[in-house]
Parts: C-alpha cells; sequence; structure tokens
C-alpha cells in the first residue's frame, strides 16, 4: 500500500516515501512490521484460545514426554500468517504478479490448514481432513495457481522454461520443458514442501527455524534473481537465471521471516501456543511457491533439506511397513524417531536449526562453486 501510494504521488512524494524505491528498505519494514504485530498480538491470542479451550490433540502413540503437550493453546499460526499477510501488503508492490499468486496460495492454504485443525478439535483426534480430501484439495489448489502463472503471467515476464540445477553452469547442463509439463512439475514442488513443512511441526520450534532461515536465504535469493546494479541484472553476475520482478519477492520473505520469530518467541521449548496446520500448511505452500518463482526448485531440496528429511522418513516408514511388515524408524517423522533413542527434545530442535544453517550456507556456496 505504501508503495503504491508513493507511485501515486510520483515526484511529489514525501521525503521518507522516497525511501520506498529500495526493495530492501522495504524488506527490512516488512520484517519489523510482522515481527511487531506477533509480539503485540500473540499474548491476547494466548489468552482467548486457552478460555475457548482450543488446545492441542496428541498422539496416543507419541514420545511419552508429549502427553504433557495436550491442551496447550493451537491454531496459533492463523495470527503468524495474518501478521505476514498484512506486512506484505503493507510494503509490497501490489502490481507485481509474484507476489499475488504467493499470496492467493498463501491463503487457500490457511484455508485448507483451518479446516484440518476444526476437524480435529471436533474430533478430539489427531487424524484432522481425511488424507485423500486434503492431499486433493492441496493439489487442485496450487495447480489452479500454476495454470495461472504458466498461460498468464509466465508469457509477460520471459519466464525461463528450463531448469537449472546447483553446483552445474547453465551452459553446461539444463532441462527444457514444455509449460504444462513444467506446471505439474511446479505444483508438485510447492504441494511436497507444504506438507514437508507440516510433518516437521512435531516438537516445540522445530518447524519454526527452518522455516526462518529458508525465508530469509530465498529472500536473498529472490532479490539477486531478479534486482540490477548499475543497469545491469545481478542474476547475469552469478549465472542465475533472471526473472523480471521476482525481486519483489524478498518482501515477502521478509515479512515471512519476522512473523516466524515473532512466533517463535512464543513458541520456543516450552511451547506457549503451537502453530497448527493453519501455519504450517500455507508457510510451506509460501516457501515452495517461492523455490518455483525464483527458478530454484532443485536448490531448494538443499535449503529445505530438513524439510525433505522429514517427508522422505515418513514415505520410507510408511511403504517399508506396507511391503515388509517392519519399520526402518522407531517412529515417523524422524524427529520423533531421536526422540524414541532418547534424545530431550531441545536437543533435537536446535541440532536441526544447526543443519538448516549450514544448508543455507551451502546453498549460498553453489552459487560460486560450479
Amino acid at each position: 500500500m505504501f508503495y503504491w501510494l508513493h507511485q501515486l504521488w510520483g515526484d511529489d512524494s514525501p521525503g521518507f516515501f522516497r525511501l520506498l524505491d529500495s526493495s530492501v528498505f522495504r524488506a527490512i519494514m516488512a520484517l519489523s512490521t510482522a515481527l511487531f504485530i506477533c509480539l503485540l498480538l500473540y499474548p491476547w491470542l494466548i489468552k482467548k484460545l486457552q478460555a475457548k479451550q482450543i488446545g492441542q490433540v496428541v498422539r496416543d502413540d507419541g514420545p511419552e514426554s508429549h502427553f504433557k503437550k495436550r491442551g496447550t493453546p493451537t491454531m496459533g499460526g492463523t495470527l503468524l500468517i495474518i501478521s505476514a499477510l498484512v506486512s506484505c501488503l503493507l510494503w509490497c508492490d501490489l502490481q507485481n504478479p509474484f507476489v499475488w499468486l504467493t499470496l492467493g496460495i498463501t491463503a487457500c492454504y490457511t484455508v485448507i490448514g483451518f479446516l484440518d485443525d476444526y476437524w480435529k478439535l471436533r474430533d478430539k483426534s489427531s487424524g484432522g481432513m481425511p488424507e485423500k480430501g486434503k492431499l486433493a484439495s492441496q493439489l487442485v489448489t496450487v495447480g489452479v495457481f500454476m495454470w495461472i502463472f504458466f498461460a498468464y503471467v509466465a508469457p509477460e515476464v520471459h519466464y525461463d522454461m528450463r531448469l537449472h540445477f546447483p553446483f552445474v553452469k547453465p551452459e553446461t547442463f539444463t532441462v527444457e520443458l514444455p509449460p504444462w509439463l513444467y506446471a505439474v512439475f511446479a505444483s508438485l514442488v510447492i504441494f511436497a514442501t507444504s506438507t514437508a513443512v507440516n510433518l516437521t511441526d512435531g516438537l516445540d520450534g522445530l518447524a519454526i527455524g527452518p522455516t526462518i532461515m529458508s525465508s530469509v536465504t530465498f529472500g536473498i535469493l529472490a532479490y539477486l534473481t531478479g534486482a540490477t546494479l548499475f543497469g545491469k541484472p545481478l542474476a547475469g553476475w552469478l549465472l542465475l537465471p533472471q526473472v523480471d520482478g521476482v525481486n519483489e519477492l524478498s518482501i515477502l520473505c521478509a515479512a515471512i521471516a519476522g512473523a516466524s520469530i515473532g512466533f517463535l518467541w512464543y513458541n520456543t521449548f516450552p511451547a506457549l501456543v503451537f502453530m497448527g496446520d493453519v501455519g504450517a500448511l500455507p508457510l510451506g505452500g509460501a516457501l515452495g511457491a517461492i523455490a518455483v518463482f525464483t527458478k530454484h526448485e532443485f536448490l531448494s531440496i538443499i535449503i529445505h533439506g530438513i524439510f525433505v528429511l522429514e517427508f522422505l522418513s515418513v514415505i520410507i516408514q510408511r511403504y517399508s511397513f506396507k511391503l515388509t511388515g517392519k519399520r526402518v524408524f522407531a517412529m515417523a517423522p524422524i524427529h520423533h524417531h531421536f526422540e524414541k533413542k532418547g534424545w530431550p527434545e531441545s536437543r533435537v530442535t536446535v541440532r536441526f536449526w544447526i543443519i538448516s544453517i549450514m544448508l543455507s550456507l551451502v546453498a549460498f556456496a553453489s552459487l560460486k562453486v560450479r
């Protein structure tokens, strides 16, 4: 909104508004705004959730240490997402299609997550929505948005239909896809990222730590992919795919990071509030969409390494039991496996955070090591 007002006034803008020409300044303000909203309003929300008895439902077969979490306020991700969205609407360029597509996916996944949490509270079960219905709604939602993007937006921004790989120069190896196949691939990337973040959200602060690292990392990558310096694209200097206008997503990433930090203040061990699917699904959807729009789908495997590990552990556990009748892990997702092996919850969380930081550094190193 502020950037729109600045464009509306043009040369007559007040001095402060001229700072809005800098996407770095707007990113800092977006982070600060979302962080302030969360720090200010979470105490009120936690009291409201407690008063309405909107508490966490714990799996009966889970680690015994989790039984004491039963009744802890959940669905706290609602404020996290609202804070990020409000901050984006205040500081982003509202004429940018990448912003609206990402916000649209985030909003729709918030609704799906809300329904899933409501199902759990209604049935007093950790099951939630019927699995097939939940997965179908996620896939259909992202499929519609990807159709819109590849049919209408991609041709306008000259979106590169080649897949780029980390540690490999574009002139050495790329894979070009037809638009329809790229849309299918992009939909699966966003769906998988959303599901993976949701699966990771099982310990105090576990999912939100890597989310902060991922949003900061992708914020920098979005800026490098779309911004110019001295009239020349930064992407060209770093051998990155150039996507005009995608640098605006750095402001959105900053808003997500700020809201996530504010949420972590109350979600760190022992948590005062849980995120719920209403927060985890849209966060993953947003991060997956940003990976697609910045053309870092395969690099996101490294950046989202913790989420990928959690996702794969569930797949391996499920199909191993179906095919052999044996389980590979003591419990899935894998963070529960380490708990079953005797690791304290805080140790699992902090070590996963450390790994996430290391993976982000590897991702940045891949920009030069080719």
